[in-house]
C-alpha cells in the first residue's frame, strides 16, 4: 500500500545493486540505456522486487496500443503538482524495464508506469495500482500479438477483481468490454479515429452499429457507456460540465485525447484539471517524438507511427502539401516481422506530398505506395532522402526501430 516505507530486504538491495551494475555495463558497451537487462538481472535475484519497489507509491498504470508513452508523460507532469514522480519515461514497458525505473524512485510519492498491453494484468497484480488508464486496442505486431478481441478478454479477466479506478476510453468498444467487469470505472470520451478493429461486438460477435459518435450492438445490447469526462474540440469537459482549455505543444487530435484522459487520471489523485492541463504544456517532445531537429541545413520533424491506427493519426497532423515527407519502415524483432499491416494504411492521404522512402523494408512500402497511386522515390539512406527533399520542413514518419535509426542519424 502507498505510504509503506518499509525498507528493502537485504536480498532486494542486492538485486537493485546488481541491476544497476548490469545497466551501467550495458550503457558503457553502447548497447542502449540498460534498463531492460538491469531489470532482468534484478528480477532474477529477487522475483518479488517489482512489488517491493512499488509498496510506498501511489501508482497509475497506462496501457494501450497507441499513445501510452505520451499519456504516461502527460500524467507524470500533472502529478508532479502533488509530489515527486518516478516513471519509465523512455518506454521500457515490460516488467524488467518497469523494475529498473522504480528502482530509482525510493523518495517518490507517485509511480506513473507505462505497461505493454500483454503484461498489464500481471503488473497490476504486482504493484497494486490506485488507477489504471486504458486508451485503445488495435492491431499491432501481427506476427506475435494476440488478436485484439483476445487481448481485450485478457484485460477483462485480469482487471475484474481490481480495486483500482479504471479510467477508460468510452469510444473504443474493445476497451469498454475489457473494463466493464471492473467495479470502479471512469469513462472518458476520448474518440476513436481508427475503427477497423472494432466492427464486431466483443461481447457476442455481432455487427457493431456506429451512428455518429455512438456505437452499440443491435444483437446483444452492448453499447457505449455514458462518459463523465470528454474531449470537446480544444477543451476537456469534467464531470461537473466545466470546460478546461487544452494548451499543448504536442500536435494533433490524438494528443488532445491523451490530455483528456490524463486530466481524468490526475483528478483521481486530487490534482485539479486546470493545474493538470497547465503542467502538460511543458511537454514539448516524448522520447524524441515530435522533436524538430536541424540536419544538413534542414528542419526535420520526427514522428513515430507503429501500426495502422498510429499512421492514421500521424497523417492528420503533418504539414499540408507540398511539405516533403520521408517514410521509413523496418521489420525487426521489436517492430514485428509481418509487414502486411502496410496494406491497412490509407497512404492515398499523402497525395501531393513529395515522398522519399527508406528503411529495411523500403521496397515493401514502395509497392504499397505504388498501388495507392502516390508518387515517391526510393532512397538508400536518411542522408540521401534529406538531400532529395524539396524545400520546406521535412516530416519524417517511421515505425519503431526505423524511428530509432532516424534519431541516431539526424539527431546527432
Amino acid at each position: 500500500m502507498a505510504g509503506n516505507t518499509e525498507p528493502l530486504t537485504p536480498r532486494a538491495k542486492l538485486a537493485v545493486t546488481a541491476g544497476r551494475a548490469a545497466a551501467a555495463f550495458s550503457r558503457a558497451a553502447g548497447r542502449g540505456s540498460g534498463s531492460v537487462i538491469g531489470g532482468k538481472v534484478a528480477l532474477r535475484l529477487d522475483p518479488d522486487l517489482l512489488a517491493r519497489l512499488a509498496r510506498h507509491l501511489d501508482v497509475v498504470l497506462v496501457s494501450a496500443t497507441n499513445g501510452k508513452t505520451t499519456t504516461t508523460r502527460l500524467i507524470a507532469e500533472a502529478l508532479r503538482a502533488g509530489g515527486e514522480v518516478v516513471s519509465n519515461a523512455l518506454g521500457a514497458n515490460m516488467p524488467a524495464g518497469i523494475t529498473s525505473a522504480l528502482a530509482g524512485g525510493s523518495s517518490a510519492r507517485f509511480g506513473v508506469i507505462e505497461v505493454d498491453e500483454k503484461y498489464l494484468a500481471g503488473v497490476a497484480r504486482d504493484v497494486t495500482p490506485k488507477a489504471i488508464a486504458l486508451l485503445n486496442l488495435s492491431r499491432d505486431q501481427l506476427d506475435r500479438a494476440a488478436e485484439t478481441r483476445m487481448l481485450a478478454e485478457h484485460w477483462r479477466e485480469g482487471l475484474a477483481g481490481q480495486k483500482a479506478v479504471i479510467i477508460a476510453n468510452a469510444d473504443d468498444p474493445l476497451v469498454v468490454w475489457a473494463a466493464s467487469d471492473s467495479p470502479n470505472v471512469v469513462w472518458v470520451a476520448a474518440g476513436q479515429e481508427w475503427k477497423d478493429d472494432a466492427w464486431s461486438c466483443p461481447a457476442c460477435g455481432g455487427v457493431m452499429q456506429r451512428p455518429g459518435d455512438d456505437w452499440f450492438c443491435g444483437e446483444c445490447g452492448f453499447r457505449r457507456p455514458m462518459p463523465t469526462w470528454a474531449l470537446s474540440g480544444d477543451h476537456v469537459l469534467d464531470p461537473h460540465g466545466s470546460a478546461w482549455p487544452i494548451k499543448l505543444q504536442l500536435p494533433g487530435r490524438a494528443n488532445k485525447a491523451n490530455a483528456a484522459t490524463s486530466a481524468a487520471v490526475a483528478a483521481s489523485f486530487g490534482v485539479a484539471p486546470q493545474v493538470a492541463l497547465e503542467r502538460m504544456y511543458a511537454v514539448t517532445a516524448v522520447a524524441g517524438r515530435y522533436d524538430v531537429v536541424s540536419y544538413q541545413g534542414r528542419d526535420v520533424r520526427l514522428l513515430l507511427a507503429k501500426n495502422p491506427a498510429g499512421w492514421l493519426e500521424t497523417f492528420s497532423l503533418i504539414d499540408p502539401p507540398p511539405a516533403p515527407v520521408i517514410l521509413s519502415v523496418n521489420a525487426r524483432s521489436a517492430d514485428g516481422t509481418d509487414t502486411s499491416w502496410l496494406w491497412d494504411v490509407d497512404y492515398s492521404r499523402l497525395a501531393g506530398h513529395p515522398i522519399c522512402v527508406i528503411g529495411d523494408r523500403k521496397l515493401d512500402l514502395a509497392v504499397r505506395l505504388e498501388v495507392a497511386g502516390v508518387d515517391f522515390q526510393v532512397c538508400q539512406s536518411a542522408q540521401e532522402a534529406v538531400r532529395a527533399c524539396p524545400p520546406g520542413r521535412i516530416e519524417a514518419i517511421a515505425n519503431y526501430t526505423a524511428f530509432q535509426d532516424l534519431r541516431r542519424v539526424v539527431g546527432n
